[in-house]
């Protein structure tokens, strides 16, 4: 495995039915997890989450992939160049 990059997941979850499915998937990867914000905008029923994390690239992007896969949910990734 390549060495650790900080980065950034974005989430947004269209459906609050996906909570479990989303938490189910960040805490299968706890251990890379440095914290995360969540974010109700209840006017528009979206929920926005940022999970800061350090990992190896190949597993923030299968975090990110996993989290992209669910119905409802969008995420994207910022990964610094800091190794």
């Amino acid at each position: 495995m390549s060495e650790n990059r900080i980065a950034v997941i974005s989430i947004i979850a269209e459906d609050r039915a996906q909570s479990p499915k989303i938490n189910s998937v960040l805490s299968e990867f706890g251990e890379y997890i440095i914290g995360r914000m969540g974010i109700p905008y209840k006017q528009k029923s979206v929920y926005i989450i940022s999970v800061a994390v350090d990992a190896p690239a190949e597993i923030i992007n299968s975090i990110t992939g996993k989290l992209g896969m669910l119905t409802g949910v969008s995420a994207k990734t910022l990964m610094s160049k800091i190794y």
